[in-house]
């Protein structure tokens, strides 16, 4: 079994958390500590169950939990891009690892199931 670090999902969760901390501390102050840190915590949940997963012999009931971080880190990224917090161009950069980390996690759920 790979260790976490090296499972490509991780890999690109992990750069979507920094892309995120980086992004967040522009925000309006209004928004920073709200919607900023909820994404932030969101998407170290995700990790964290993506981790658990890895490291578990159950790991449908993990991996759906990360499947249902990702659908919420979406909803975050929506309304942070409706409220004008973030351009186009980095709505669809960190839209594109969303849907990543999305496939992945749907491709390993369906694999654990077989």
């Amino acid at each position: 079994m790979a260790t976490y670090n090296h499972l490509p999902v991780y890999k690109v969760s992990y750069d979507l958390l920094v892309e995120l901390f980086r992004f967040t501390k522009d925000f309006n102050r209004e928004y920073k500590y709200t919607l900023g840190e909820s994404i932030q915590k969101e998407t170290i949940a995700m990790i964290t169950n993506i981790y658990r997963a890895n490291s578990s012999y159950s790991k449908t009931e993990i991996i759906q939990s990360a499947r249902e971080n990702v659908e919420v880190i979406r909803l975050f990224l929506r309304l942070l891009q409706d409220l004008k917090q973030v351009s186009l161009e980095k709505f669809v950069f960190l839209n594109e690892k969303i849907e990543s980390v999305s496939k992945q996690l749907t491709a390993w759920q369906g694999s654990v199931r077989n």
